[in-house]
């Protein structure tokens, strides 16, 4: 269940329509913003994962 071309620009055209053209590039810089600290926060967690790994064995 992917999203071909034309379901991207149907979604594309609905979020321009809602939100207007001036207000999509600060929502898509929030958006890369949010998945950063997502990622950052979900990698330290990992790292913290193996550690407490290692000290078991």
């Amino acid at each position: 269940m992917g999203l071909g071309f034309g379901s991207f620009l149907l979604i594309a055209f609905v979020a321009l329509l809602i939100f207007g053209p001036k207000k999509l590039p600060e929502l898509g810089k929030a958006a890369g913003h949010t998945l950063k600290e997502f990622k950052d926060a979900t990698k330290g967690l990992a790292d913290d994962d193996d550690d407490s790994k290692r000290g078991e064995k």
